[in-house]
């Protein structure tokens, strides 16, 4: 599949959108994110803040996240949930990922969080995953507070409005 990352729309997420994503493997080491299909975590894509992004042929392409979904649960521990942020998580198709499709997936996801919030944002990435954080920066999105859970350490970073 070759993806069109600029004709990007955003869908509500539905259960076969849900369904593709739990199924999703990334190659190691990034099959951290893979997530076992369960009703538990159907369930969790389906309740919340959960969106498909689908590219011009109606094919998922990401999906994000945003508030309290976005956020790693200990890191509230360490206040890395204190200030007034807009909490984003993205994930892309593992196809996708590693090819510079990264850059334009973002950045439909941020001018959308943008208009429709007009507020700074702040995501959280596991700190072996460079590629991203690489990413991240590019776009503005600075390193704020560092925890670990379960053995991973991660960073939350803030780009303001």
């Amino acid at each position: 599949m070759e993806a069109k990352m600029n004709q990007l729309l955003i869908k509500e997420m539905t259960e076969a959108y849900a369904t593709e994503i739990l199924n999703w493997k990334y190659e190691a080491p990034y099959d951290f994110y893979d997530v076992e299909y369960s009703s538990a975590a159907l369930k969790e894509l389906l309740e919340n803040p959960y969106y498909a992004v689908i590219n011009y042929s109606s094919e998922l392409v990401g999906f994000f996240c945003i508030g309290e979904p976005a956020q790693v649960p200990i890191g509230v521990q360490y206040g890395a949930y204190q200030d007034e942020f807009v909490d984003i998580g993205i994930g892309l198709k593992p196809e996708l990922t590693g090819k510079g499709k990264g850059a334009a997936f973002l950045a439909f996801v941020i001018n959308h969080i943008q208009e429709k919030f007009h507020a700074p944002m702040r995501l959280t990435v596991a700190t072996f995953n460079k590629r991203a954080i690489r990413l991240y920066e590019k776009f503005g999105f600075d390193k704020v507070v560092a925890f670990n859970s379960r053995g991973t350490e991660f960073i939350t970073m803030v780009r303001e409005f």
